[in-house]
C-alpha cells in the first residue's frame, strides 16, 4: 500500500459513513465501537488479545454478548477489504474507527498499519468472553478491565468519552436510546451530562477528571486521542524488516 492508497482508503471510509438506514443516519459510531472492542480484549498479564489478528471473526469472541451487532459493522467494511486486498481486516477495522472519529468532529488519533489477520487461530489466540467493560458492574469492574490493559484512571475516563457517540440497544446492552443528544458528533457533551450522575460524584478519583473534561473540550480531545491510540496498539506484533 502506498501513501496514496491509504489516503484513498480513508476517503472511501469517509464516503460510507452517512447511511440513512442506520442509527441516526451514520455508521460512524458503530465503526468506533468495532475498533474499540477489537482492541479492548488485551491482557498485559499474558500479552493476549488486542486488535492484531482480527480474531472477532471467530468464536467465542464473535459470540461475546458485548460484541452483539458488530457482525454488521464488519460486514459493512468487507467491500473495502475486497477493494484493498493487501490491507488486513485488523488494520481496516481500527483505521475505520480512527477515520470515523475525526469525520464526526473529533481529534485525529495516532494510527499505524502493520497488523495481520489470523486465518486459523489457535484456541489460546482468541480472547475469552468477559474481557470487555460492562458499565453496569460498577467502577471496581471498570478499573479491573482497564488496569488489565495497562491504563490508569485518567485513561479510563478519557476512553469513556467515546460514549458521546451512538446509542444503546436492548439486544446489546439491555438499554435503549442515545447517550447524548448529538450521537453522531464527537464532543465533550457526555462529560457535561456525567457531572451530575451519582456514581461520578461518589468516585473521588474519576470525579475531578470528569469535571475537567466537561469544562475543557480541548484537553479531553488531546487525552482521548492519546489513550485511543494506545488502545489500538495493544498486542500488535509487527514483523521486523
Amino acid at each position: 500500500m502506498t501513501s496514496a492508497d491509504w489516503f484513498s482508503l480513508e476517503q472511501d471510509i469517509k464516503s460510507m459513513l452517512r447511511n440513512p438506514q442506520w442509527d441516526d443516519g451514520s455508521i460512524g459510531p458503530v465503526l468506533v465501537r468495532l475498533a474499540w472492542h477489537a482492541s479492548g480484549t488485551y491482557s498485559k498479564k499474558d500479552n493476549t488479545g488486542g486488535s492484531d489478528g482480527a480474531t472477532m471473526r471467530y468464536s467465542p469472541e464473535s459470540t461475546d454478548g458485548a460484541n452483539a451487532g458488530l457482525e454488521k459493522a464488519r460486514a459493512m467494511l468487507e467491500p473495502l477489504k475486497k477493494k484493498y486486498p493487501s490491507v488486513s481486516r485488523a488494520d481496516l477495522w481500527t483505521l475505520a474507527g480512527v477515520v470515523a472519529i475525526e469525520a464526526m468532529g473529533g481529534p485525529r488519533t495516532p494510527w499505524f498499519p502493520g497488523r495481520t489477520d489470523k486465518e486459523k487461530p489457535k484456541t489460546n489466540e482468541i480472547p475469552p468472553n468477559g474481557r470487555l467493560p460492562d458499565a453496569s458492574q460498577g467502577a471496581s469492574h471498570i478499573r479491573e478491565v482497564f488496569y488489565r490493559m495497562g491504563f490508569n484512571d485518567r485513561d479510563i475516563v478519557a476512553l469513556s468519552g467515546a460514549h458521546t457517540l451512538g446509542r444503546c440497544h436492548t439486544d446489546r446492552s439491555g438499554y435503549t436510546g442515545p447517550w447524548t443528544n448529538t450521537p453522531t458528533r464527537f464532543s465533550n457533551q457526555y462529560f457535561k451530562l456525567l457531572v451530575n450522575e451519582t456514581w461520578t460524584k461518589k468516585d473521588s478519583k474519576f470525579k475531578p477528571i470528569v469535571e475537567e473534561y466537561a469544562a475543557d473540550k480541548e484537553v479531553f480531545f488531546k487525552d482521548f486521542a492519546a489513550a485511543f491510540g494506545k488502545l489500538l496498539e495493544l498486542g500488535v506484533r509487527r514483523s521486523k524488516l
